[in-house]
């Protein structure tokens, strides 16, 4: 039997901080035709889990579940106006990996400095929702 997956909790406010707008219109196209939802929160399963593989003070290495990594993204602080440079790479793996390659562009409030990184993300997606996330960034942009 198929598992039933909750929809993501609309009122939640990492759906309304636009600051992120662009990471998540950026993943959303190149997910595009392998998940579904309209937005990023949509497509995540309720037990997703996200692995952050950089060290830096107050962030996680790991969050579990869609409500824990919602939670803490409510709080994301940058500005982000863009995100660009886009790559789609698709495995033939049946476990369904995909790999996004992607830059974000945007400014630090709190140091009015402008931030531009770069990600690679690899997906596995599971009957069209995102069940695991690890993330690899230029560690180097955050600290500079």
């Amino acid at each position: 039997m198929k598992k039933k997956t909750e929809q993501a909790d609309r009122t939640h406010p990492a759906f309304k901080n636009k600051n992120a707008d662009p990471f998540y219109n950026i993943v959303m196209e190149g997910l595009a035709d392998e998940v579904d939802g309209e937005h990023f929160w949509d497509a995540v399963a309720e037990d997703a889990v996200f692995e952050f593989l950089y060290n830096f003070e107050g962030f996680p290495n790991r969050l579990e579940g869609r409500k824990n990594y919602m939670d803490w993204f409510s709080g994301y602080g940058n500005i982000l106006h863009s995100a660009d440079g886009l790559r789609v790479y698709k495995s033939a793996d049946p476990a369904h990996v995909i790999i996004l390659e992607y830059a974000v562009h945007g400014h630090v409030p709190s140091t009015k400095k402008e931030y531009h990184n770069r990600f690679c993300s690899i997906i596995t997606i599971k009957d069209r929702k995102i069940i695991h996330w690890r993330d690899y960034m230029d560690s180097l942009a955050v600290v500079l």
